[in-house]
């Protein structure tokens, strides 16, 4: 029996693992599943970065808390000619942050110190153990001040450098719009759909989400959240949503 629900806009990009949960989904249900990212990330331009007056030799230690902070990092490094001395130390959010930075440095011979459960405290923890680094926190425009409160907090020497920037991924005119259920994953998000659809009327459109955040912000567009995740009993979206049109089907078939 076909749900109500037959196209999803899912706001991230398209996985590139052919076992993601998300083609499991569209599959059991028979749903038609469009990744498209709602906003993207731009990189700052070396004469906009010094406009801060960061100087970034001056730092011992980064703290990376996403894949995106470390490929911005060392582009702006390179766009600026900053050779990082080996003596640099990097701290990172979780282990496989840390091992992204292959990608730039030789790993084994570098100081590279990560939280073990992917959380912040665990993160301020680590760095807490070595409180005489300077260190530079390369952020995006848009960014949460938890971990830097939290630095505060343990009298810990930072400095933000902005190193990116979250803009809406603008539609093109014409392009369809035509889904059943838009899935969003951060509060940009939902500005970025209220300034491509000023005159968004959500009617029988759901709408899911993933965080806190992104909830209070679908609320305070005034829209209505019909699924939301992570709970104690969806860890992931992929699990909310499975719920979901579980619960719709079962719903169609009385």
């Amino acid at each position: 029996m076909a749900l109500n629900i037959k196209k999803l806009l899912i706001s991230q990009p398209k996985p590139t693992s052919e076992k993601s949960p998300y083609f499991d989904i569209a599959e059991k249900y028979g749903v038609e599943i469009n990744f498209r990212p709602f906003i993207k990330v731009e990189p700052l331009s070396s004469k906009e970065f010094r406009q801060q007056r960061i100087s970034i030799l001056d730092y011992t230690a980064v703290i990376f808390t996403a894949r995106t902070a470390i490929d911005h990092f060392f582009h702006l490094c390179e766009e600026l000619r900053v050779n990082i001395p080996e003596t640099m130390k990097y701290f990172c959010m979780t282990e496989s942050i840390a091992v992204y930075l292959q990608k730039y440095i030789i790993y084994r011979k570098r100081k590279i110190f990560y939280g073990q459960n992917g959380k912040i405290d665990d993160l301020v923890a680590v760095i807490a153990k070595h409180p005489k680094e300077k260190y530079l926190a390369p952020v995006s425009d848009v960014h949460k001040d938890d971990l830097f409160v939290m630095l505060d907090a343990k009298k810990i020497s930072y400095q933000k450098a902005i190193m990116y920037r979250t803009v809406s991924n603008d539609f093109k005119p014409g392009e369809n719009f035509d889904y059943d259920m838009l899935v969003f994953f951060s509060p940009s998000g939902i500005s970025s759909l209220m300034k491509n659809f000023p005159n968004f009327e959500q009617k029988n459109i759901r709408i899911g989400c993933f965080g806190s955040a992104t909830a209070n912000a679908v609320k305070d567009a005034g829209l209505r959240l019909d699924v939301q995740a992570p709970t104690p009993e969806a860890p992931s979206m992929t699990a909310a949503l499975d719920m979901y049109l579980k619960k719709e089907m079962a719903n169609k078939k009385k």
